[in-house]
């Protein structure tokens, strides 16, 4: 299934789409994870489909040029240890800086939402780094509030 507003489209990611996923990851990030992304196609061959989900928008860009990838979004529907209910975890999403405020970052969070409804699950959640403004500015407009949960952390030597 793939839909878009025109101006791109929304697909599941596929293996083939896996180093277009590290690059775009890496210019959003910072950081390069090639073995993250292949560890999460791994997964997802291995997994039936309604648990792990990892969509991408797209837009053509000429058809010598083919597509350029804008964004993506990772989730999984599933129960924690601590006690919670089935939901679906947001644990990665990013677009292109040079394509933000175009909509897509809420065209995939729509997207996984729905994949997540059909799987069972009506809560959504992710983490997000106290400092990282941009990515918390996100989740807040897209009406994410601080849930039950408090994440505790230790550095050990």
């Amino acid at each position: 299934m793939s839909e878009g507003n025109g101006q791109f489209r929304i697909r599941k990611a596929v293996p083939s789409d896996a180093d277009d996923l590290i690059r775009l990851d890496e210019k959003v990030t910072g950081m390069r994870k090639t073995e993250y992304w292949r560890d999460l196609f791994k997964r997802l061959r291995a997994r039936p489909p309604a648990d792990l989900f990892i969509f991408l928008a797209e837009a053509e860009i000429g058809k010598e040029s083919g597509r350029r990838v804008l964004g993506f979004v990772i989730g999984e529907a599933r129960a924690w240890e601590f006690g919670s209910a089935k939901c679906g975890w947001v644990f990665g999403i990013g677009v292109d800086p040079k394509a933000r405020e175009e909509g897509i970052g809420e065209a995939l969070l729509a997207r996984i939402s729905e994949s997540f409804l059909a799987a069972g699950v009506s809560t959504l959640r992710t983490m997000v780094a106290r400092d990282n403004h941009l990515l918390m500015s996100f989740f807040r407009s897209e009406g994410m509030t601080a849930g039950p949960y408090l994440q505790l952390e230790k550095e050990l030597d």
